[in-house]
């Protein structure tokens, strides 16, 4: 089964040990089936880190990337219920990225995921993305325990619109970053593939000139339409 629509936002988040369990309980409860019953939203999944900073990652995926920027959603996130407002404020890191997925190749929902973030040249988009999409990708998922993959490009505009509609305040992003996230059975499957795969020397003919970042992540909770 491929994602649940072209786009997805990722959150990248951590609080203090102190505030964890709050923050795990607000998540579950409230924030994911929230963002899953907005206009375009069709499922969320949320991680924790078992080799990786910062330590929970959640993926939200929509029918098009343009769902992250709509006036409702905006107006959401400019009117936070004061739960959210209460764990927010405690947040000591979040970074969202609003994905154009690229390539999905993804098959159900694996116990494990790995995360491969990096930021290639513009100008080799269409060489990167055949590389993933009839290389890459294809050999990791055929590899014991691996279950699926997709790869996204965060789109600027509409990560910025938050900024624009000064809902958030958070870094404006100057980079198109990119996102791999490969999808297993266990976490050790997923970290395997994505270090034999994704090394500086490979990425380095897609104009990526710094080391990817790889993280691994167990599978918490998710919901969905």
């Amino acid at each position: 089964m491929p994602l649940h629509g072209k786009g997805m936002l990722i959150t990248f988040t951590q609080v203090a040990a102190r505030d964890e369990r709050d923050f795990n309980e607000w998540y579950n409860r409230e924030h994911i089936d929230e963002r899953v019953n907005l206009p375009g939203f069709r499922r969320a999944r949320r991680y924790v880190a078992v080799r990786a900073t910062p330590k929970y990652v959640a993926t939200y995926e929509c029918d098009t990337v343009a769902d992250l920027a709509t006036p409702g959603y905006l107006r959401l996130l400019a009117n936070q219920t004061p739960w959210t407002k209460s764990v927010m404020a405690r947040f000591t890191h979040f970074q969202r990225l609003t994905l154009r997925i690229q390539v999905d190749q993804t098959h159900g929902v694996g116990g494990g995921l790995a995360t491969v973030r990096f930021v290639p040249d513009p100008r080799r988009r269409k060489a990167l993305v055949e590389w993933l999409s009839e290389q890459t990708l294809p050999k990791l998922i055929r590899r014991p325990g691996m279950i699926g993959a997709c790869a996204g490009e965060n789109d600027l505009e509409v990560a910025h619109a938050p900024l624009q509609d000064k809902s958030m305040d958070h870094p404006k992003a100057e980079e198109a970053e990119w996102i791999v996230l490969l999808e297993a059975a266990d976490v050790a499957a997923a970290g395997a593939a994505a270090r034999l795969a994704f090394t500086a020397t490979r990425l380095r003919s897609f104009g990526v000139e710094a080391p990817p970042t790889i993280g691994t992540y167990r599978f918490l909770f998710g919901s969905q339409r």
